[in-house]
């Protein structure tokens, strides 16, 4: 533990340079993936049909491993930020658009009759009455595309993005085992913390709607 500590001050710029790297890589492609895949999953509630195959057809694509998009990501689109941001987008879409459709889907018919009842429009019975109520679920979608994205951003390095991957695969490469862990203990930090701090506005959500409930 003293040799890894002496090591990483001795490389604490690189070290902090690939956490900033990682952080932009992951923080580009779930930001990205949630604007997408919100509103598409909230399309989605309307077209059950659609939404079956749409979801099948991303799962389909979150079970191609990531190596193999990377590579098919770098043959058409070169090396570098953005070809890995893009193949981390769309791995970041499945649990964002299941978790709006499913959260949208399962708000209790009660609610929605009763906003009707009270001359609600449809899109004010999505804004202040569905969304609201799904936020919880949207929220642990949002987290759990964030835990599979820093995970995954660790592979960047493959096609020159940089990251704590870079660390990775330079330490693995010289059997500098220190180095390892300089990419590996940041990137595992990095994603508990996306995990805690999602965890935390998911509970909130969900505190702040049982209060709302229990008000009514």
């Amino acid at each position: 533990m003293s040799d890894l500590i002496a090591y990483y001050t001795a490389h604490s710029d690189m070290v902090f340079t690939a956490i900033q790297e990682h952080i932009l890589i992951s923080l580009t492609a779930v930001c990205f993936g949630f604007l997408v895949a919100s509103p598409a999953g909230i399309a989605l509630t309307k077209h059950p049909r659609t939404a079956a195959i749409v979801l099948g057809f991303f799962s389909a694509v979150n079970t191609i491993p990531s190596i193999v998009l990377l590579g098919v990501a770098m043959m058409i689109l070169g090396i570098g930020f953005w070809p890995s941001t893009a193949v981390l987008f769309l791995y970041s879409l499945l649990p964002i658009m299941r978790n709006t459709y499913t959260g949208i889907t399962g708000v209790d018919e009660k609610y929605i009759k009763a906003a009707r009842g009270m001359g609600m429009s449809r899109v004010q019975i999505l804004t202040k009455v569905q969304i609201p109520l799904a936020l919880p679920v949207i929220i642990a979608g949002i987290r759990l595309s964030a835990i599979y994205i820093i995970s995954w951003a660790t592979l960047s390095a493959f096609i020159g993005a940089g990251g704590l991957g870079d660390l990775i695969w330079m330490g693995l490469q010289s059997y500098n085992f220190n180095l390892v862990l300089c990419g590996a203990i940041p990137a595992t930090l990095l994603a508990l913390a996306a995990s805690g701090l999602l965890t935390f506005a998911e509970n909130m959500a969900s505190r702040t709607l049982h209060r709302g409930g229990d008000a009514a």
